[in-house]
């Protein structure tokens, strides 16, 4: 294992004009120019974010989702924007059930909530850019018209969900597979229609900057875009379940769905305070696991250390599964009491446990789903997103991206959803919509329990956190529920262990997998620990010795980190990025 916290993968950048960080070093590049060219946190992000919706269409899209966190100097608390779109008034519990369904398909039409990614770009650009949406479009509408370069992890992607393609979606046939065949990694591959929807967005007609924005949004929510969605929506295509089904959502739903701000919910730790979205998304429960390793002795690295973080994720996430929801009264500030985590953390002893276990905070009564048929699913245990349609072993999964400019402006955002195998291509539109609903459960009276109008459990999670009056840290990692694992780790790693940005991020990654997932069909690993094999023997030994069913993962396999921080004091921006995987990139000056 590697425990010198000076070693990484590269340098943890440092300048004073301004650092962006994705999961592409195409977005990283193209939100960079954006500040080259004056623009502010706000124009090169969402520039990025258009980007990612392109050149990453296995890990989000622009039918997909989108949470936000933004601070500018001197802020003492972030701003949450959320563009986590709602349940479709038709999809209620009873319309599942008469379809014969216990759970919400993983994909298909039907668990297509209202897809909020781009009102939210275009929200943040209008209320706080100062660039037109025509020239920071223009990033993504290059490369979707003239091409990008396919990673590996897209080809092999669309390799594998290509048989659903062929024999189920043929609009998604029409444009990742032309000529038949799942384009090459390193080929250039170009998505003109996708191209021609944003040009559309971008040529919209107004008397200032913020009219033609406004323009845009109508377009997308009331106009050609809402119309081809509620089109598409009334056939049917087939999904997780076997079965074809139209979906639910209309173009009245996008109608009536805007973006929302928020106040974000914050806890201190080590002298910073961290700051999450609210709990209609997975956020808080960051917060919650800092929480129960408050006044602990932690060590990265060691046994005791892997431990401890894993039993307290147990804890926290069961309480994720009985009280998180949107419109739900979550007790959320018991949550996070000093007396209920005191209580919490006794429960940690010295073996793993293999039961989910939620608090009773001020004395009510958890209840937990219960998954049909109850058993684990066979998957590929380092991501935990989901799988593809009709059993293909495609993932969705996640991206991230986090700017910081030269007046101090900071933003984390995690664009999730939309992926190329949630959902057929809209012919007219050239992306796919999303499926977040199958994160809300038909099953009466839960906190996430399926309910039009409200929004889904979503584990999308940015992070920011703020020293002394001042944001100095914006960051996220895509990966599902190991989000706020993986992120914990980062965190516990620059604040506990003294690493650098870079150093945190390459430090050996683990998490678990003890408790039911967010994605279809909702499996849940009792007792997992996944772990890169850089822990070392004696570490993973250790852990098995302490009853933790151990599944060793590759050297560098686990997370997604991007983060861009500031020093106010020495006026200095820095910012890193995960060389898992060779796609992320951070730069700066």
């Amino acid at each position: 294992m590697t425990t010198d916290p000076m070693f990484t993968t590269r340098p943890e950048l440092k300048g004073t004009y301004g650092m962006v960080s994705s999961t592409h070093w195409l977005a990283s590049s193209s939100g960079m120019a954006v500040l080259e060219r004056g623009g502010n946190a706000f124009d090169a992000v969402v520039a990025a974010g258009f980007v990612l919706q392109v050149v990453e269409p296995h890990q989000n899209g622009a039918g997909g989702d989108l949470p936000v966190l933004f601070a500018r100097a001197g802020d003492p608390r972030p701003t949450v924007l959320c563009g986590q779109g709602v349940a479709p008034a038709g999809a209620s519990v009873e319309h599942f059930r008469s379809l014969g369904l216990d759970l919400v398909p993983g994909s298909g039409l039907l668990a297509a909530a209202v897809p909020g990614a781009v009102p939210a770009w275009l929200t943040l650009l209008r209320d706080h850019g100062t660039m037109e949406l025509a020239d920071v479009l223009a990033y993504a509408i290059g490369y979707a018209r003239d091409g990008y370069p396919v990673t590996p992890a897209l080809a092999q992607c669309i390799a594998d969900i290509a048989p659903m393609f062929r024999e189920h979606w043929s609009t998604s046939a029409e444009v990742y597979l032309a000529g038949g065949a799942a384009p090459e990694a390193g080929s250039v591959f170009r998505n003109p229609v996708l191209a021609a929807t944003y040009q559309r967005l971008a040529d919209a007609p107004g008397a200032s900057r913020e009219a033609r924005i406004d323009a845009a949004l109508a377009a997308w929510s009331e106009g050609f875009v809402a119309e081809a969605v509620d089109a598409f929506a009334r056939t049917a295509w087939r999904d997780s379940s076997g079965a074809d089904h139209a979906g639910v959502i209309t173009g009245a739903d996008m109608a009536a769905w805007r973006p929302s701000y928020e106040e974000p919910v914050g806890y201190e730790f080590a002298g910073h305070t961290v700051f999450k979205t609210g709990p209609w998304g997975q956020g808080p429960v960051l917060l919650q696991q800092l929480a129960l390793l408050q006044g602990q002795e932690l060590i990265p690295g060691t046994v005791e250390f892997v431990h401890r973080v894993v039993e307290g994720a147990k804890l926290a996430f069961a309480d994720r599964e009985a009280w998180y929801g949107d419109g739900s009264d979550v007790p959320l500030a018991t949550l996070l009491s000093p007396r209920y985590n005191d209580a919490r953390r006794a429960l940690i002893g010295a073996r793993a446990s293999l039961d989910l276990r939620p608090g009773s905070p001020d004395g009510r009564t958890p209840r937990l789903p219960v998954r049909p048929e109850w058993a684990p699913v066979p998957r590929d245990a380092s991501t935990g997103e989901p799988v593809a349609a009709g059993g293909g072993a495609a993932r969705g999964d996640t991206v991230h991206v986090d700017v910081v400019d030269r007046w101090g402006t900071m933003v984390a955002a995690m664009p999730s959803g939309g992926w190329l195998h949630s959902s057929p291509v809209l012919p007219e539109l050239g992306f796919c919509l999303g499926t977040r609903m199958q994160m809300m459960w038909l099953q009466d009276g839960l906190a996430s329990t399926l309910t039009p109008g409200l929004r889904p459990r979503t584990t999308l999670s940015p992070t920011m956190v703020v020293r002394d009056g001042e944001p100095v840290l914006a960051f996220g990692s895509p990966g599902g529920d190991q989000q706020d694992q993986w992120q914990l780790l980062f965190l516990l790693n620059h604040l506990v262990g003294g690493m650098d940005l870079q150093a945190a991020i390459d430090a050996p990654t683990f998490h678990t997998s003890h408790f039911p997932e967010s994605f279809y069909p909702r499996p849940a690993y009792p007792g997992r620990v996944v772990a890169e094999a850089r822990l070392g023997d004696a570490v993973l030994d250790g852990l098995r010795g302490r009853g933790h069913e151990v599944v060793v993962s590759g050297d560098w396999s686990l997370g997604r980190m991007c983060v861009v921080g500031r020093d106010p004091e020495r006026g200095l921006l820095r910012a890193a990025a995960n060389p898992r995987g060779m796609q992320g990139y951070a730069v700066g000056r």
